[in-house]
């Protein structure tokens, strides 16, 4: 049984989803399973005003983990010295000006060699820096996502319809009644063992819908410590940002 929820917490809205366990006997857990995505396992007869209670009181602690704060992460510039992730792993930028007609993106030995076109300035610059570096961290994912999600796969004994890239703002993943596998460009920012962690939930998705501790079992066939990979990948935040 599930049901919907909202909790306001000085500026911000915390939406919840409440699923009611006949098996759960006393506690209320609340889980962050992705960017806006915020489940509370109750028991059957929990009173509804001691699950909003529960979420407030650890609201700050939700709003920390949801991605969903009000506060953005400082702009980027897209200029020498900075940083983006990959794999991981903190990528530095090394950017020269050229007589280029495009942004040009080379990645070599761990470090980003971009040449930006002499005529472009201040926020046209900016912006075709970061559309160039999305159009390189796609091509990257449609590469390396399909091998990753066959091995999990294949020790899942589960096999998707199709694997799609997409620009998904709230969430990492998403799994499709059809099969179809659905994941955020940004997923390639983060270390491969978090990759796998989404891509074992997704494919769990193939056996169990829901977020039940039957599908938590599934997710921990192939990910044994699937709770402390889905903490780390919280703690992204605005670290998978361009």
């Amino acid at each position: 049984m599930t049901e919907d929820g909202t909790v306001h917490f000085g500026d911000s809205a915390i939406h919840y989803q409440v699923l009611r366990r006949p098996r759960r006997k006393k506690t209320v857990e609340i889980t962050v399973d992705s960017p806006g995505i915020v489940t509370v396992a109750a028991p059957v007869e929990t009173p509804k005003a001691h699950i909003e209670a529960t979420v407030r009181k650890r609201a700050k602690w939700i709003i920390r983990h949801n991605g969903t704060s009000d506060h953005a992460p400082p702009r980027r510039r897209f200029v020498s010295g900075e940083s983006l992730q990959y794999l991981g792993r903190s990528v530095r930028l090394t950017v020269r000006t050229t007589d280029a007609k495009a942004v040009r993106i080379r990645f070599h030995h761990w470090q980003f060699e971009v040449e930006v076109p002499a005529s472009l300035s201040g926020d046209e610059r900016r912006e075709a820096a970061r559309t160039a570096f999305e159009r390189w961290y796609r091509e990257r994912a449609a590469q390396k996502l399909p091998d990753r999600v066959d091995r999990v796969a294949g020790l899942l004994g589960v096999q998707p319809k199709e694997i799609l890239i997409r620009d998904q703002r709230k969430r990492w993943a998403s799994c499709a009644p059809d099969g179809t596998l659905r994941f955020n460009w940004r997923v390639i920012m983060a270390a491969p063992a978090l990759i796998d962690y989404l891509v074992a939930h997704e494919l769990a998705h193939l056996k169990v819908r829901g977020h039940s501790a039957e599908f938590w079992a599934v997710v921990a066939q192939p990910i044994p410590d699937y709770r402390r990979r889905r903490e780390r990948l919280l703690e992204l935040g605005p670290l998978v940002t361009l």
